[in-house]
């Protein structure tokens, strides 16, 4: 005969719905306290602050509706927390949409909306507006406070400030942290996720004290509006910018202090703490960060040699532009110091478009593969050479003088190879409604397109450009591309559990 504690674990439900939609509801209640923030800056550039005044409502009364009617365990594990994150970025993006909608510019259509909105949270920064300086400064605020909110992650924060959401937290942070292992800094989940948007914030802070101190003193910075909505965009590595033209009109001054910022941002925030608080030898240490900064060094060098063939810019220029472009696409940021879609240079483009494969550093606001992940790789491609001819050979793989164990050599293995199937069926699927369309876009920027939704980059190589817009495409290829984002920005696997058998059966 059962004992009642197996009958009890017989009744629960194998995934606690309720639990998961109670904790997404939590999230979008006290987010849409958010919208207060764009709603002042209307006030104070005498626009219309309606757009954020009925989101904040609307979301605040189905958040409260939601927490009310829904319920569960007082813990969630592994499956609730998958759950929680995948329907609570779907959530976020649809309250961001909604003051796209309400504002009735160039994104007001739904479709359009929702894919600039998940184009902020997911810190993308692929663009469906053709007229960006047509929007009032509030929108443009709103739109760069959403890539900054979604860089640390919105879950993140919540658990910095919401003591409810520190139940079950560790499931929560490993499913929504970028990277391939979670980087605890703190014995207790809500310390972790305090010091990492402490950290975030001061390095926020910085940046806007340099953007505007620069214009204040030497008139070569930004305005105050523009070094808030730039620094917003930066540290999130999301690159939604209030111009039209991107960094384009800015000073070289304040583009050498966004290729700082977007560097840090790119990089491991758990490194960063650690090398400022506790010892510098973090950074020597750290194999992932050197190789980082190696790749960028390397690329821009072959970006810089193929610009100097072509005699576009002078020395100075040359550097400055080939390292604004390599650090902003392989960081994810995806700004433009130049439109580099009119270089017309195959070495620089396929340099550009292999950083957007590689992508930042784990822990930190950068997306794609990351770079980890692909020294793992590396190492056990190489591991698998040695030995071939040598098989009773032991040759465990190390990072950072570390031994990496093998079920974490098989995640990598597994990440990289179903991010790259997912890449494959988005361009599948992208090229099929071009052709259904019959939109005249060559096949290279439809990859291009592809890379850069599924690695939350941004600017893709064509009409999609640092300068461009995504609007030529058709409202199945925004869907698409919609999807692309939302998977990257989880790193696949809380959503693509969902769809298995296994996730919802015992």
């Amino acid at each position: 005969m059962p004992t009642p504690e197996a009958a009890l674990r017989r009744r629960r439900p194998l995934v606690d719905v309720p639990a998961a939609l109670n904790m997404v509801a939590l999230v979008v209640k006290w987010m849409s306290f958010t919208l207060l923030v764009p709603a002042a800056v209307a006030l104070i550039y005498g626009e219309s602050e309606q757009p954020f005044l009925w989101t904040f409502a609307i979301s605040f009364i189905i958040g409260l509706a939601l927490e009310r009617v829904t319920g569960g365990a007082e813990t969630i594990g592994i499956r609730e927390g998958a759950l929680v994150v995948a329907v609570g970025w779907l959530a976020a993006s649809a309250v961001g949409a909604l003051p796209y909608v309400f504002e009735g510019g160039d994104a007001a259509r739904p479709v359009d909306a929702y894919f600039e909105a998940m184009s902020g949270f997911t810190t993308t920064g692929a663009s469906i507006m053709s007229d960006i300086e047509g929007h009032g400064h509030a929108l443009l605020f709103w739109r760069g406070l959403t890539q900054w909110l979604g860089g640390m992650g919105i879950i993140v924060l919540a658990l910095a400030i919401l003591p409810k959401l520190t139940v079950g937290g560790r499931q929560l942070m490993e499913n929504e942290s970028p990277g391939p292992e979670f980087d605890k800094l703190a014995p207790r989940i809500r310390d972790t996720a305090k010091q990492l948007w402490l950290l975030y914030i001061g390095f926020s802070v910085l940046q806007v004290a340099l953007l505007w101190g620069g214009e204040l003193v030497a008139g070569s910075g930004m305005s105050l509006f523009n070094s808030i909505a730039h620094t917003f965009t930066t540290m999130a590595t999301g690159g939604f910018s209030p111009e039209g033209r991107s960094l384009e009109g800015f000073s070289a001054y304040t583009q050498w202090i966004c290729v700082l910022f977007m560097v840090i941002a790119g990089a491991n925030f758990g490194l960063w703490y650690r090398a400022m608080f506790r010892s510098r030898k973090w950074l020597r240490r750290d194999e992932e960060f050197r190789a980082y900064l190696l790749i960028i060094l390397v690329a821009s060098a072959l970006v810089a040699v193929a610009l100097f063939e072509d005699g576009l810019y002078g020395v100075h220029d040359t550097i400055r532009h080939s390292v604004f472009q390599v650090v902003s696409l392989m960081t994810t940021t995806g700004y433009g110091s130049v439109d580099f879609v009119q270089w017309n240079l195959p070495l620089a483009f396929a340099v550009l478009l292999g950083v957007m494969l590689v992508g930042g550093c784990a822990g930190s606001t950068g997306g794609s593969i990351k770079v980890v992940r692909w020294l793992v790789v590396w190492r056990a491609c190489r591991r698998d050479l040695a030995t071939f001819a040598h098989p009773e050979r032991v040759a465990p793989i190390r990072v950072s003088g570390l031994t990496v164990e093998e079920r974490a050599v098989r995640a990598a293995l597994s990440f990289t190879l179903l991010y790259l199937l997912l890449l494959a069926a988005g361009i599948v699927a992208l090229l099929l409604d071009v052709a259904r369309t019959g939109l005249e876009v060559s096949t290279f920027q439809v990859i291009s397109d592809a890379v850069t939704t599924i690695g939350n980059v941004g600017p893709g190589i064509g009409f999609t450009g640092p300068m461009g817009s995504f609007s030529p495409y058709s409202d199945v290829s925004t869907i698409v591309m919609t999807v692309l984002m939302w998977l990257g920005r989880l790193e696949l696997l809380p959503v693509m559990v969902l769809l298995t058998r296994g996730y919802w059966r015992r």
